[in-house]
């Protein structure tokens, strides 16, 4: 019996598996024989993306010119948008399995978490903020003092509430759920937490990072676009080794250029000490302070400068711009190998030409976190200050004790000058 030549296959025709890490074959066309500046098809896209991010920036400038208390609220605005998202994407994934009043125990779950995140990052200010008016100043006194009691049985509120709805042949699905629900809460609010405790540390603090991921992005694109052809990781087969080289460079010069530009403006600069929106003046401080830094003696002879003035705070913002060009572009490939596993292309289209907000906001979340770490390891003052000890006293001690402490510390002022 003669052997089909085709034998291992049917109908003469090899069938192949196409793995999970694969790159399609049209990126591997686009970044291997061709750059997507070819591909007149990519240009709509292109066109639509740039729409899309000239209006978010504008956006984003109007938002950064109102002050303090409007970020904050943007952030907010932002951390629902996320979080539907994914209850959205959780939804989709199980819609055979859905159980009726669970999507609400989700949000309770999130308000809970908002609640208890914002009360702690906000509470001194909020108390500096009304400290002159004597009854809301009891009421948030009680308020801050009750505060962890008040989110600990709004949680087991929810807790008990999930252990009512569990039924039979879908504990596991269900148990599924309040571990994703949790992990949402952790990705949202433990990175997004530390956005805000940036914003009220200073502006500065806040658009610098930020505005080097957007930097980041919009060079990775570009770089990607014009001269791409070089596949960088398989779990984002559209980022290429160009995209991601030039992308660096670009971000860490514009690190130290924009430190220098930023740090020349209070509003900025200043740390906001309640949620007021009033205009702000302080002291800069030393590091946004200018110094002249000569030049070193490799730099070519025709060049016009020997030395220039440099913000103490450049030298701090190359280290901020080094892990926004490295380190951050992580956190986008977590979010495409999350979505490959959901086998999604975005996480939503709230965005013409980008997704959702969390496709926007990945890489903006480590490095938020990053932001924070730094400014509190090698920046902040790490002595008690004065205004610390104030803090304290007025957050923990009630009226009489306070008043007790001052002719305490009068009598012993008045015994020192005797």
């Amino acid at each position: 019996m003669q052997k089909d030549s085709g034998s291992g296959s049917f109908g003469g025709r090899i069938r192949r598996r196409r793995g999970s890490n694969e790159v399609p074959s049209e990126v591997v066309k686009a970044n291997g024989g061709n750059l997507l500046v070819n591909d007149r098809n990519k240009y709509k896209s292109m066109l639509i993306r740039v729409y899309s991010s000239l209006w978010m920036i504008g956006g984003f400038a109007f938002i950064i010119y109102m002050g303090h208390l409007y970020i904050w609220a943007f952030i907010v605005v932002i951390q629902i948008f996320m979080a539907r998202e994914l209850f959205n994407l959780l939804r989709r994934a199980h819609e055979d399995k859905q159980l009726p009043g669970f999507r609400l125990l989700n949000w309770h779950f999130f308000f809970t978490a908002m609640l208890f995140v914002y009360g702690r990052i906000l509470s001194q200010r909020l108390m500096n903020t009304v400290i002159s008016d004597k009854f809301l100043y009891k009421i948030v006194t009680g308020f801050i003092k009750y505060h962890m009691v008040t989110c600990y049985f709004l949680y087991i509120a929810g807790f008990m509430w999930f252990i009512l709805t569990l039924k039979k042949k879908m504990y596991k699905y269900q148990f599924g759920q309040y571990a994703w629900t949790h992990m949402i809460l952790i990705v949202v609010f433990t990175q997004s937490s530390f956005t805000v405790a940036n914003i009220f540390e200073g502006i500065f603090w806040f658009l610098l990072p930020a505005s080097l991921i957007v930097i980041n992005d919009i060079a990775a694109y570009f770089f990607g676009f014009f001269f791409g052809r070089t596949p960088l990781i398989k779990l984002s087969p559209k980022k290429t080794w160009e995209g991601f080289i030039g992308a660096s460079v670009t971000t860490i010069i514009s690190a130290f250029v924009m430190a220098n530009f930023l740090g020349r403006f209070q509003w900025l600069t200043c740390p906001r000490k309640d949620l007021s929106t009033g205009w702000l003046h302080c002291d800069p401080g030393p590091l946004f302070k200018p110094d002249n830094f000569t030049l070193p003696e490799w730099i070519p002879h025709w060049f016009p400068w020997k030395e220039i003035q440099v913000l103490p705070v450049q030298w701090h913002a190359l280290c901020l711009g080094l892990f926004a060009s490295i380190i951050a572009p992580f956190g986008g490939f977590f979010a495409s190998g999350f979505k490959r596993a959901f086998k999604i292309k975005d996480f939503g289209d709230s965005i013409p030409g980008h997704g959702g907000i969390t496709d926007r906001m990945d890489c903006q979340m480590v490095m938020a976190v990053f932001a924070y770490i730094y400014h509190q390891s090698f920046v902040a003052s790490q002595s008690i200050s004065i205004e610390t000890i104030l803090d304290q006293i007025l957050m923990n001690l009630t009226f009489e004790e306070q008043l007790a402490l001052y002719t305490k510390l009068r009598q012993v002022i008045l015994d020192r000058e005797v």
